[in-house]
């Protein structure tokens, strides 16, 4: 309607106004040709494969950041192999190979890691000949104690003097030496083994201190330090031992001795009472359990006491009375456990009852006293002198002494 106006009035001011309409479309047509954003066509699977700088864009992208996996020990360890000729136990003093067990509770898991010892653990061991035993017997081949008597005969080489023994003795007393590995419920350790390699290597003996269950047998103690380190027991006082390790030993050519990662599971062995007693009826042994927790206790067992003098104290017992009861009172209960199976083995005689932390045992129908046993005679014969004194010490400072085996 304005230009129909415009046009009317004045037509020049009409065509001024049409041309200058022209102009400014003219502008931008070339503006729009200068300055128009044309989108790329999209990317093509065959292109970009082709392309190398697609390639190459896609290779300069960060890759996802792994997921933290926290430090382990168990990782970078090369497989270690031992030439030791014994079966690795986690305690050599407390296990018999002639007990077998009825099963396990916990898988065979290797107590030394996984993949860290070239021996396969059967639960109970880790056998030095068959590395492929699936059974859970501990039977030791007897070619391996041969083997050993020989090795340590090697590093032994000759027999100390008098005096030479002495001077050892001498010198591993308290107010000369801290060199003392400590041997407690769990007996000789494998682990063990190790702490006495590492006295040695400063020291020619080194000082055992024996309390608690395994003292109840020191000649098994004894034995399974000469038979596992090779060295010689040149003194006992009590639970105190002094071990030798040799003229001929050299703490550069020590054996390898891999290290138990934690304390395997004990497998599940018999019952040690049973509920009648072998010969016996049912009323019989109860008349019997309820005898033996009224008679006189022989002696109270001092908790991790030296308890050597024990089995002779029951054997003299046997001979005035057919039971005897042993007060085991503040005592773990599996302490007390192993007390009657030594004792069961080595008096002989026949358990009757654990109830209310007492050891009740009985003689049996036909007891016979037991001949005295020479069976460790090569250290009894050295030691001779001393361990009389020493368990005369022993006895005469049981009642005072909290910490050993005392008469009532």
């Amino acid at each position: 309607m304005f230009l129909i106006r415009l046009s009317r009035h004045n037509p020049s001011s009409f065509t001024l106004l049409t041309r200058r309409l022209h102009d400014q479309t003219i502008s931008s047509s070339r503006l729009r040709d200068l300055y128009n954003f044309q989108s790329p066509p999209p990317p093509l699977s065959s292109s970009a494969s082709e392309n190398p700088d697609f390639n190459q864009k896609n290779n300069n992208k960060k890759k996802p950041k792994p997921q933290y996996r926290p430090p382990s020990s168990l990782e970078g360890v090369k497989t270690v192999h031992s030439d030791l000729p014994f079966d690795f136990r986690f305690s050599y003093t407390e296990s018999s190979s002639n007990v077998r067990p009825i099963g396990l509770r916990e898988p065979k898991y290797s107590p030394f890691g996984p993949d860290r010892l070239d021996r396969e653990w059967t639960g109970v061991c880790a056998p030095a000949v068959d590395p492929k035993v699936e059974s859970v017997d501990g039977v030791e081949d007897p070619k391996l104690e041969e083997k050993r008597r020989k090795v340590r005969e090697k590093i032994q080489g000759a027999s100390l003097t008098e005096a030479e023994r002495k001077f050892l003795v001498e010198l591993c007393q308290r107010n000369k030496t801290k060199r003392q590995v400590n041997l407690g419920r769990d007996g000789l350790t494998h682990n063990m083994l190790n702490d006495i390699y590492n006295h040695w290597k400063h020291a020619e003996a080194v000082r055992v201190k024996c309390l608690g269950v395994p003292t109840l047998d020191m000649k098994n103690v004894i034995f399974h330090l000469e038979d596992k380190t090779f060295g010689q027991v040149v003194s006992k006082h009590c639970g105190t031992l002094v071990l030798y390790r040799g003229r001929n030993y050299d703490p550069k050519k020590r054996p390898k001795i891999p290290l138990m990662l934690w304390k395997p599971h004990e497998p599940v062995y018999p019952r040690l009472i049973k509920t009648t007693i072998d010969g016996l009826s049912i009323d019989e042994t109860k008349a019997m359990r309820k005898k033996g927790l009224a008679v006189p206790a022989l002696t109270k067992l001092a908790k991790n006491g030296y308890y050597g003098s024990l089995v002779p104290m029951v054997r003299d017992a046997f001979l005035v009375s057919e039971l005897v009861r042993i007060d085991c009172l503040g005592l773990d209960r599996k302490d007390y456990k192993k007390i009657g199976a030594k004792l069961r083995d080595l008096v002989p005689c026949i358990l009757v009852t654990f109830d209310k932390e007492q050891v009740v045992i009985w003689r049996g129908k036909n007891y016979k006293p037991p001949k005295d046993d020479d069976e460790y005679s090569s250290f009894i014969h050295r030691e001779s002198s001393i361990d009389s004194d020493g368990d005369l010490s022993c006895s005469r400072g049981a009642q005072d002494s909290p910490g050993e085996t005392t008469r009532t």
